[in-house]
């Protein structure tokens, strides 16, 4: 008989990971503190963007016409101890307050509250992203609390989820990851991901803290790219080089290859900038903080790139006072694809501009609400076209389809001057030039 699999915690990745888990053929049962989410949830409606994901949910959510009845919520740990033989753990580990380091906070109150209720053998997983050394403290908890003792077993899972695509990468995942300490907890993990594993997923299997260290090594390396390519755009804009060029040539290196290789104002979101400096905090209580150190800059590089691009648009205006211009802003999101705006490099951007006394209207397809809920006294635009009404400049800081997909022509009729600046090196410059605009990008020539 299949496994009946619990969710703890249905923010971004257990929602999507117990839809995935359904639609996997898994009777599923996903628990959250919150009774508001579990009734939209029940509805069959997400509290975020997320492509795909709301139609995945409507196939399977219990009580929904045509839907397979396979999954359902509650805000009872009790129930799901009683119903799961797997319990995956998906709740959230920000960044604390005034410090690097992750907070802990969560995973921790979510193995208190379900440990006490395990009265049958189990398997508790944990997918959400912690300190390495968190899943043996865990695990030694769990037996602790567990009525059943050590037969509530405890394995590592890490997730790879990638904003836009969360549907796909569950599904048809690139690697599974696992970290246990018995063959049993291998068994029943392999048999939870048979089918990705069947269609060639890599299933790999390690100790708890290989495990932990996976998804902050992944995550590290992705920044340093990132970073690396946004340090030789710095380069390229003192030597009058074009950083998309030396991007191109580069990656033909198979070594190096193209992915994050974009230069444009850098990264952010809830979880690259939360985890790689949680990794850095975590070296430190180690004594291994010397390894990690070139992360500092990596970190430096990233937030370095914001101020440029007010830099930049400062200059682009004449190089005096914000005062009295108007600065459109294409893009709230950190990317595209989603309606998170956590640490949002466009919105930094705009938040500043806006605070040395420009007047910032902002337009994203998804991230309005939320933006507006975090930086309430910008302005805001119901489309592309309304935010660039009388812009005296226009910045271009998520890379949405829509944006690339604008008729600079018509866009142009809207504005007081024809200035973009690319802050995502994603536009066209020929096509926008020939519209009659000024079109600048970090790292790239003036012309």
């Amino acid at each position: 008989m299949a496994p009946k699999i619990t969710v703890i915690g249905t923010g971004y990745l257990g929602a999507t990971h117990a839809a995935a888990m359904a639609e996997l053929g898994f009777e599923v049962l996903g628990v959250d503190i919150s009774p508001e989410k579990v009734e939209m949830l029940s509805a069959g409606r997400v509290p975020m963007y997320e492509p795909g994901l709301e139609e995945l949910l409507g196939r399977h959510v219990a009580g929904l016409e045509g839907s397979s009845g396979r999954l359902r919520f509650t805000t009872s740990y009790e129930e799901i101890a009683e119903f799961g033989d797997v319990h995956f753990v998906c709740v959230n580990t920000p960044q604390k307050h005034g410090e690097y380091a992750a907070d802990m906070s969560y995973v921790d109150t979510a193995f208190e509250q379900l440990a006490p209720h395990l009265r049958r053998p189990c398997l508790v997983v944990g997918k959400s992203t912690v300190p390495v050394g968190s899943a043996a403290r865990l695990a030694d908890r769990l037996a602790e609390l567990a009525p059943v003792g050590e037969d509530a077993e405890l394995a590592w899972n890490p997730e790879f989820l990638r904003e836009g695509f969360a549907v796909q990468d569950t599904l048809h995942p690139d690697r599974i990851v696992v970290g246990v300490t018995s063959e049993r907890a291998e068994k029943q993990l392999r048999e939870v991901y048979q089918t990705p594993v069947a269609e060639g997923s890599p299933f790999i299997v390690t100790d708890y803290p290989t495990a932990e260290l996976v998804k902050a090594s992944a995550n590290s390396f992705l920044a340093t790219k990132i970073s690396f390519i946004n340090a030789m755009a710095e380069v390229c804009e003192a030597a009058d080089g074009d950083v998309v060029k030396l991007a191109e040539a580069i990656g033909h290196d198979e070594r190096i290859g193209k992915k994050f290789l974009r230069a444009g104002i850098g990264f952010g979101g809830g979880c690259l900038p939360k985890d790689l400096r949680a990794f850095m905090a975590r070296a430190g209580e180690l004594g291994v903080d010397q390894a990690l150190t070139f992360l500092r800059e990596i970190d430096s590089i990233n937030m370095r790139r914001r101020g440029q691009m007010v830099e930049l648009t400062r200059e682009a205006l004449g190089g005096g006072s914000f005062l009295g211009k108007r600065v459109t802003v294409l893009g709230a999101t950190f990317k595209p694809d989603s309606d998170d705006v956590r640490d949002s490099p466009a919105l930094n951007v705009a938040g500043q501009i806006h605070l040395q006394g420009g007047q910032v209207t902002v337009y994203d397809p998804k991230g309005i609400e939320n933006a507006r809920r975090l930086f309430p006294t910008l302005g805001y635009a119901p489309t592309a076209l309304d935010a660039a009404r009388g812009a005296d400049v226009v910045l271009h800081l998520t890379e949405w389809q829509e944006f690339r997909d604008l008729d600079p022509a018509a866009l142009g009729q809207a504005v007081a001057e024809r200035r973009i600046l690319d802050g995502r090196n994603a536009l066209d410059p020929e096509l926008w030039r020939e519209a009659g605009w000024t079109y600048r990008a970090l790292g790239r020539p003036r012309a």
